[in-house]
């Protein structure tokens, strides 16, 4: 079972909990905002807005099944009204952008509110990366510059949220947690170093840039969830990542 953390922020002056529910909300977030300016681009139809809605969806009934919260029951309604609304780019758009904001809320309460809009960002955009890469398999005629315009978010996030995470003590651990602090080290670095991966490979001509960087920006996702975990449990009392 993964383990309850309780984290100090200064900003908040108070205890808080980095939950599964913490962890699922901000992911959440992060989807429904990336699918903010997909829908608005137009570049792609109903069945990836209902990926993406799926997607967001997922995580936000896994974070219910922790905490029954009002913002993640409205966030999920929210992303049904989306998809219905998919003949209206920028109806769809706002109802994706409402859901954002309803599932930050539960995120912001348990994580402290720059520390939620950071990771939301960043898990939100590399996972929307992803599954708009998959879709070039659909559509080879998709422009890139919208992979590079989410790799360029992801990147911004992973800065973002590395930094706060450090101003707070993320690299000042103590000697029982020195492997999980190199390894919030380790996958910060390999986020970073993937998605730099990703912007270079849509340099590429051909259709292989494209299937290069959707792969990489699937590795991306897997270490970028590591480093939101790993980094944000430095914050705590250094305990293992795992209880049984």
């Amino acid at each position: 079972m993964l383990a309850v953390f309780l984290i100090y922020s200064p900003d908040r002056g108070d205890l808080i909990e980095l939950t599964p529910q913490l962890v699922l909300t901000m992911w959440a977030a992060g989807i429904a905002g990336g699918a903010v300016p997909i829908a608005l681009w137009r570049i792609v139809g109903r069945g990836f807005h209902l990926l993406v809605a799926g997607s967001s969806a997922l995580m936000g009934v896994g974070a219910l099944v922790f905490d029954q919260h009002s913002g993640t029951i409205a966030g999920l309604a929210l992303l049904a009204t989306a998809v219905c609304l998919e003949r209206r780019p920028k109806w769809m758009a706002a109802a994706f952008g409402a859901a954002a904001v309803c599932f930050i809320v539960p995120a912001v309460s348990t994580g402290g509110p720059l520390l939620a809009v950071s990771g939301a960002l960043t898990l939100g955009a590399v996972t929307d990366e992803m599954l708009l890469g998959h879709w070039y398999l659909v559509d080879p005629r998709l422009p890139r510059w919208a992979l590079k315009s989410l790799d360029a978010a992801a990147g911004i996030g992973l800065v973002a949220d590395a930094a706060l995470l450090i101003s707070k003590g993320g690299l000042s651990w103590e000697s029982d947690a020195l492997v999980v602090g190199w390894a919030f080290v380790a996958l910060g670095a390999m986020s970073m170093l993937l998605i730099v991966a990703v912007w270079f490979a849509l340099g590429e001509p051909g259709y292989n840039g494209v299937m290069a960087a959707t792969g990489l920006s699937y590795l991306a996702v897997l270490t970028v969830i590591g480093a939101t975990i790993t980094g944000r449990s430095l914050l705590g009392d250094g305990s293992s990542l795992l209880s049984g």
